[in-house]
């Protein structure tokens, strides 16, 4: 019955202690808010800003788990190249680090217990204060119940005695074999909780307490390094191969590592005495197992830095990018998954990847509309011999295939972004995210009235309605403002749009109406002098399925200038 009650107690002090990491890690989040939207251009930049953005995104999270599960999603979605993929998950190694010192310089040498009920307590009432800062009281709140649970951790771990002490002491003295038993545990540990500064905070405990030794809880940090992988790789399932690529990168990455470590582990125990010198006992162990797993991943990361490129190779050569891209229109069915950390959700770096995909939505709007306005001079030209109705066939044919991919984007950017309001975001996400649903409703109107256009024209063609060269003449000028006003849209997707961006935008589409009217008016005069009824009628409804187009576009532009 005693020990059923201290596994209890072990048992409720860690699931405190991940609760808190979650909390703290939100608040975070929703504290940086629309700053998150600068990482994905960091992460772009050069190999040194990668690992700079991975240290800095792992370090504010406090998981590397979370950390390369968005980097195998932005990969798997084309927001990151493989190489540069590589530079964060370095960068997220050394930034899980930060953990232990955190634990190591604050949580065993100050009164746990005294710094972490006052958060608690401030971070409560932070909370339930209505002022924009109130995000903050979530940092507070969950600092101060992390904290909590690493105190009450500390106080389950029971103590042992002088002749179980000296067994432990002499089983960590074996050299090998207890390194290796050491590393499986660690590994296991990590699996277990899916994350590596839950299992770094168990091990820098039972260090604290004299339950294992100095080399031992080395190598069992060694051994947590291989099993923080497991979630990339669990992400990588059912993905692109280069997101599946960027996940057998984490695993080599680490795995590697670990094998020389290993190799070298008494070298490295060493180096890391040099650089803390003093006795490693109760009170100075934690800090020398901050270092060792400091030093570690970043002798690792210079290591393999150089070699990145021949790293990206290796990875490439090992699976096989079996996908061939289609030059046609046909698409296959989108799905869009919603992917977060087991212990730290990422929502707002996952409305990240949604933008990218909006943005991708409105290149295939734009795309659709490039394609009929290519095509509609040459179906209206009067021109014998053309086999014009097998042209417009394949035209209608390949524009509802498109126009389907469209829905289906509709159907799974609106799902994800709102998994993504089910996770605690900032007001100013929230509002952001209704924007985007609002964004992604009008692109998907965009490509239903290019598909309507697409069917005006078959049914031109099949009854034999062709258009003046005057109207002609006049339509023209009048697509090309609507094409541009489709470029300016997907140029700014993501961006906020600045006051002249917004005039811009509410000039042009001044024009497209102003245009709109003259050409009804034309269509009118042409009935009224007896021209073909059946084809101004038609003409009519081109000039209004068309100007469809220049209201979206500028509903859109209305939105992104509400992203501020």
């Amino acid at each position: 019955m005693k020990y059923l009650d201290i596994i209890f107690r072990i048992a409720g002090s860690l699931g405190l202690f991940l609760y808190g990491m979650k909390v703290m890690s939100e608040g975070i989040q929703h504290t940086a808010g629309s700053k998150f939207q600068q990482v994905l251009g960091f992460m772009t930049g050069n190999r040194v800003t990668a690992v700079l953005t991975g240290f800095v995104v792992t370090a504010i999270i406090q998981s590397s788990s979370a950390t390369t599960v968005m980097v195998v999603s932005f990969v798997n979605a084309g927001l990151l190249t493989l190489t540069q993929a590589i530079g964060v998950i370095m960068g997220a190694n050394i930034g899980t680090t930060i953990t232990g010192w955190i634990i190591s310089l604050v949580g065993f040498t100050l009164s746990i217990s005294a710094l972490a009920l006052p958060a608690v307590g401030l971070g409560f009432v932070m909370r339930m204060l209505k002022w924009k800062h109130r995000v903050l009281g979530e940092v507070f709140l969950g600092f101060g119940i992390l904290f909590l649970g690493l105190d009450f951790l500390t106080k389950s771990m029971p103590r042992l005695s002088p002749e179980a002490l000296s067994f432990i002491a002499s089983v960590s003295n074996q050299g090998l074999v207890s390194t290796l038993i050491g590393t499986g545990i660690g590994l296991v540990m990590t699996v277990i909780t899916h994350s590596s500064s839950a299992s770094t905070a168990i091990m820098l405990t039972l260090a604290h307490n004299g339950l294992i030794g100095y080399s031992m809880a080395a190598a069992m940090i060694l051994g947590a390094n291989i099993g923080t992988t497991i979630d990339a790789a669990l992400a990588s399932i059912g993905t692109k191969t280069i997101a599946r690529q960027a996940a057998l990168v984490h695993v080599l990455f680490n795995v590697i590592g670990t094998v020389w470590a290993l190799i070298l582990f008494q070298p490295l125990l060493l180096l890391v005495d040099w650089i803390t010198p003093g006795e490693v006992n109760e009170t100075g162990i934690t800090t020398q197992l901050a270092m060792f797993h400091s030093v570690f991943n970043l002798i690792n990361t210079l290591l393999f830095f150089p070699f990145v490129k021949p790293f990206a190779a290796l990875v490439s050569f090992l699976i096989k990018d079996t996908e061939t891209a289609s030059v046609s229109s046909i698409r296959g069915p989108y799905i869009l998954e919603y992917k977060s950390g087991s212990i730290q959700d990422t929502p707002e770096l996952n409305i990240l990847r949604a933008e990218k995909e909006i943005r991708d939505m409105a290149g295939l709007a734009a795309a659709m509309y490039q394609e009929i306005s290519t095509a509609f001079p040459s179906l209206q030209q009067r021109t014998p011999g053309d086999d014009k109705e097998t042209t417009v066939e394949t035209l209608v044919l390949d524009m509802g295939k498109q126009e389907q991919y469209a829905d289906e984007m509709r159907e799974e950017l609106t799902r994800f972004l709102i998994e993504c309001t089910r996770q605690q975001l900032s007001p100013q996400t929230e509002r952001k995210v209704s924007l985007l649903l609002r964004i992604v409703a009008d692109l998907e109107d965009v490509t239903d009235d290019c598909f309507s256009v697409a069917l005006l024209l078959e049914r031109s063609v099949k009854k034999n309605l062709s258009f003046k060269h005057k109207e002609m003449e006049a339509l023209m000028p009048y697509m090309g403002m609507v094409e541009a006003s489709l470029s300016f849209v997907q140029d700014h997707l993501g961006h906020p749009l600045n006051p002249e961006q917004a005039v811009y935008a509410k000039d042009l589409e001044g024009k497209i109406d102003k245009s709109r009217n003259k050409l009804r008016k034309l269509g009118r005069k042409r009935i009224e002098a007896g021209q073909d009824v059946k084809t101004e009628l038609l003409f009519i409804d081109v000039v209004r399925r068309i100007e469809n187009l220049g209201d979206y576009c500028y509903d859109i532009a209305v939105a992104l200038s509400g992203l501020h």
